[in-house]
C-alpha cells in the first residue's frame, strides 16, 4: 500500500488528523503489524546482544505504532463516532496480540539479560540501564515465564481486559450524553448564572436544530451530565427537586440498560486478580505497586492513614458548619448529597463575597494562556509561540503551538483542544504524548504533546470564560506537557513521561497548579475580557482566603477514591465475600462524613481505574501531591520577591524534574532538586490542615 494513500502509514512529520478515516484503520493496522513483525524478527535474530542491534528495530516498531495506532486512540477520545469505534474494536485484538508477542519474546528477553550481564553494561548510561531493566520487568509482568496453558490463559485475559476497558469508556460516554433534562419554565432557571444559561440554551438549540433557537434568558435550557453544565447546575439551581433529579442521574450513570458497566467492572476486577495470581502476586494491587515509586501497599496505606488522620475531623466540622449555615437560610433537616454543592457555593459567596460567575469575565482563555506562557518563560526560560496551520488538526477548535528555548531553538510543540464537546469528546482533562523525543542518525525528533481540556466553550460573541478551577486544570495539564516537552533524554523509552513511575508522574502537573495564585502570574492573566480592567485587589485577597475553603472535604473525597481503588484491587475476592459496591461503602464509612446513597453506582463511572491507567494507582494523585507541595515550598523558601532566586530555582526544577524524565528513579531526581527526601508537611500546611 502506498503511504500517500493511507495517512496512518506515515512515519515522519505530524499525524494527519485531517485525513484519517475509519475505513483506513484495518488496512493500515495489517500493514503496520507486518512491518513490525519483520522488525521484531530482526531484533530477535541479531548476531550479538548490543544496544543498536537490539534496540534500534524496537524503536522503529514504536514509531510505526506512534503514527499508525496512537492517533486512533486519541481520536476515540476527542472525536468519537460509531464508525471509529467499530474500526478500533475490530483492530484492537490484533494490536494486543502483537504487544504480547513482543513482550513475551523469549529471544528478546534473553538478549536483554545478556546486555545486563555483559561487560558493556557498566558503560551504559543510567537511562539505558533503566530502559533495559524496565523492558525485562515488562516481559516478566507480561507472562514471559509462563508456559503452556497458563501462558494461553494470560494472553486471553490481556485481550479481554483491553476490550473491556474500551467498552467501559464507551458506555460511560454514551450514558453521559444520553441523559438530559429540558427546562422550559423561566422560573425554574432562577439562580442560573449567565454562563450556565448560555451553555444550556446552546445545548438545547444544538439538539433541536429544526426549531427556533433557544434564548439565553428565556430558554428552553437543556441540562446535561457533562461537567461544564452539571457542576454549575448543582451549585446554582435553587429548585431542590431538580437538583435531586439530576444528581441521581449522575450517580447512576452507566449502571443499567445497554450501557450498564456493572458486569464489566466485576469482570475486570476478576480478571485482574487472576492475572496477578498467574504472575505470582497475591493481588493486583501488589502487581501494580511493584512498578511504582511507593513500592508496597503498606507504604500507600501509611500515606492514606496520615492524610486521613489530619483531614477527617476537619471535614466533619466543615459539614456541620455547612449544615448550620443552610438551616439558618431555611434548609429543613440534614443536608442531602444534592444540597452540598448548592449550599457550599452559597456559603462561599457569603464568606468571601465572591462567586465563580463574578470571576469568569476575568479569565478568558486567551488571557489565561498568555499568563501561563509568561510564567513558563520566567521559570523555565522557554517561549511559547502560536503556530496556526503548521500541523493538521481534528477539530476547528484545536490550536497548535511551538516551544523555543532562550537561544531561539525550537525544542517542542503541542496541540491544545480546550473546549467541551459532549457529543463526541469524553469528559475530564488529560495530556497524552503525540511524538516522543529521541536522538538518532537522522537527528533529534522533537517531542509533541496533546493537551486536552473540557473548559466552558465560547458562545456567540462571548469568548471562553473560565472558572478558576478550569484555570487550575489548564495549568495542571500543561505541567504534564512540560515534562514531556522539556525532556533532554535522548532515548524515547526514558524521555519525557516515558518510564516514570506512575505515582510520580503527577508531580509537575500539581506543582503548576500552585502558580495560579502566584500574584504576578494571576495579575498577568486575570483581565476583564470587556473592560481590560485587571482583577480587583479585593478579589485576589478573597481567592487567597478561599484557597482552603472546604480543603478537608476535598482531601477526604480524594482519599476515598484512592482507598476504594486500592481496596478493590487488594481485597476483592471474585470467589465470594464483599461485592465491589460493598467494598466501596466500607471505605466510605471511614472516609466520608456523608455516606453515599444506597443506589449510588459511582464505580460504574470510575473510568480512571476501569478504563484508564490508574488501576491500583489512584493514590498517585495524593502521593505526587506530597512531592509537588514540597517542590513548591522550595520556591517559597527562596522568597517570591527574589526574582533571581526564583529564576535559579525554576532552572533547577527544569534541569531535574522536567528534563530527566524516566532516565533515573524519581526519588533520586527529587532529592537532587530538593536536597532531601519529600515531606508531607508542606501539603498539610498548604491545605490548612496543620493544627496548632
Amino acid at each position: 500500500m502506498n503511504v500517500s494513500d493511507n495517512p496512518l502509514l506515515i512515519t515522519a512529520g505530524f499525524p494527519a488528523y485531517d485525513r484519517i478515516e475509519p475505513g483506513q484503520i484495518e488496512p493500515a493496522v495489517t500493514e503496520i503489524l507486518q512491518r513490525a513483525r519483520e522488525l521484531l524478527q530482526e531484533s530477535e535474530n541479531a548476531a550479538s546482544a548490543t544496544w543498536p542491534a537490539l534496540m534500534d528495530p524496537l524503536e522503529k516498531i514504536d514509531l510505526l505504532l506512534e503514527y499508525g495506532w496512537s492517533p486512533i486512540g486519541h481520536l476515540l477520545s476527542v472525536a468519537n463516532s460509531d464508525e471509529l469505534r467499530t474500526a478500533h474494536e475490530a483492530s484492537m485484538p490484533k494490536i494486543v496480540e502483537f504487544g504480547l508477542q513482543l513482550r513475551q519474546s523469549e529471544k528478546i528477553y534473553r538478549k536483554l539479560r545478556e546486555l545486563r550481564d555483559s561487560p558493556q553494561w557498566r558503560r551504559f548510561s543510567t537511562a539505558q540501564q533503566r530502559i533495559v531493566k524496565r523492558l525485562m520487568q515488562e516481559a516478566e509482568l507480561s507472562g514471559i515465564t509462563l508456559q503452556g496453558d497458563p501462558r494461553l490463559r494470560f494472553n486471553q485475559i490481556e485481550q479481554t481486559l483491553s476490550q473491556q476497558a474500551t467498552s467501559f469508556s464507551n458506555n460511560l460516554l454514551d450514558a453521559t450524553k444520553a441523559y438530559f433534562l429540558d427546562i422550559t419554565d423561566p422560573a425554574a432557571s432562577a439562580g442560573f448564572p449567565p454562563s450556565l444559561k448560555r451553555i444550556a440554551a446552546s445545548s438545547w438549540s444544538l439538539a433541536n436544530a429544526d426549531q427556533v433557537a433557544a434564548s439565553d434568558e428565556l430558554g428552553p435550557w437543556r441540562i446535561t451530565l457533562d461537567a461544564p453544565c452539571f457542576g454549575p447546575f448543582m451549585e446554582h439551581c435553587r429548585d431542590r427537586e431538580l437538583r435531586e433529579t439530576v444528581y441521581r442521574a449522575y450517580i447512576t450513570r452507566a449502571s443499567d440498560g445497554a450501557t450498564d458497566n456493572t458486569p464489566l467492572l466485576v469482570e475486570i476486577l476478576k480478571l485482574r486478580h487472576e492475572k496477578a495470581t498467574l504472575l505470582g502476586f497475591k493481588s493486583y494491587a501488589e502487581l501494580s505497586l511493584s512498578q511504582k515509586m511507593a513500592g508496597t501497599v503498606n507504604a500507600v496505606d501509611q500515606l492514606h492513614s496520615r492524610l486521613l488522620g489530619a483531614a477527617f475531623t476537619s471535614a466533619q466540622e466543615e459539614l456541620d458548619d455547612l449544615t448550620h449555615y443552610a438551616q439558618q437560610q431555611g434548609q429543613v433537616g440534614a443536608l442531602a448529597h444534592w444540597d452540598i454543592a448548592y449550599w457550599a457555593e452559597r456559603l462561599r459567596e457569603q464568606r468571601f463575597s465572591m462567586t465563580d460567575e463574578e470571576l469568569r469575565p476575568y479569565f478568558s482563555l486567551d488571557r489565561v494562556l498568555n499568563g501561563l506562557f509568561e510564567l513558563c518563560f520566567r521559570l523555565f526560560s522557554v517561549l511559547v509561540r502560536p503556530a496556526t496551520g503548521k500541523a493538521p488538526v481534528w477539530h476547528a477548535d484545536v490550536r497548535f503551538y511551538e516551544i523555543y528555548d532562550d537561544s531561539g531553538r525550537q525544542i517542542a510543540s503541542f496541540y491544545l483542544d480546550p473546549y467541551s464537546r459532549p457529543l463526541n469528546k469524553r469528559g475530564g482533562a488529560w495530556m497524552n504524548d503525540c511524538i516522543a523525543r529521541s536522538v538518532g542518525p537522522q537527528g533529534v525528533r522533537l517531542p509533541v504533546a496533546h493537551l486536552v481540556c473540557n473548559s466552558t466553550p465560547p458562545t456567540g460573541d462571548t469568548p471562553s470564560l473560565m472558572t478558576f478551577r478550569e484555570v487550575e486544570t489548564l495549568f495542571h495539564e500543561f505541567g504534564h506537557g512540560l515534562q514531556h516537552m522539556l525532556t533532554t533524554v535522548e532515548f524515547r523509552d526514558a524521555a519525557g513521561i516515558a518510564g516514570i513511575e506512575w505515582d510520580a508522574v503527577e508531580l509537575p502537573s500539581q506543582f503548576m497548579e500552585n502558580w495560579c495564585l502566584h500574584r504576578p502570574t494571576l495579575t498577568s492573566m486575570a483581565i476583564h475580557y470587556q473592560t481590560s480592567e485587571p482583577l480587583p485587589e479585593a478579589y485576589y485577597r478573597k481567592l487567597c482566603e478561599a484557597k482552603n475553603y472546604r480543603a478537608a472535604s476535598n482531601m477526604v473525597r480524594q482519599l476515598q477514591f484512592g482507598m476504594t481503588d486500592l481496596a478493590l484491587h487488594q481485597s476483592y475476592d471474585p470467589n465470594g465475600g464483599e461485592t465491589p459496591f460493598e467494598i466501596e461503602r466500607r471505605i466510605a464509612a471511614r472516609t466520608s462524613p456523608l455516606p453515599p446513597l444506597p443506589e449510588s453506582r459511582f464505580l460504574c463511572a470510575f473510568a480512571h481505574i476501569f478504563a484508564g491507567g490508574y488501576a491500583a494507582g489512584y493514590y498517585s494523585y495524593k502521593w505526587a501531591e506530597v512531592l509537588s507541595a514540597d517542590a513548591y515550598a522550595a520556591f517559597e523558601d527562596v522568597g517570591f520577591d527574589n526574582e533571581d532566586g526564583i529564576a535559579a530555582m525554576g532552572r533547577r526544577f527544569r534541569d531535574t524534574i522536567l528534563a530527566q524524565g524516566g532516565s533515573r528513579h524519581p526519588m533520586e531526581i527529587f532529592q537532587d532538586f530538593r536536597g532531601r527526601a519529600p515531606n508531607p508537611q508542606a501539603l498539610l500546611r498548604h491545605s490548612g490542615l496543620v493544627r496548632t
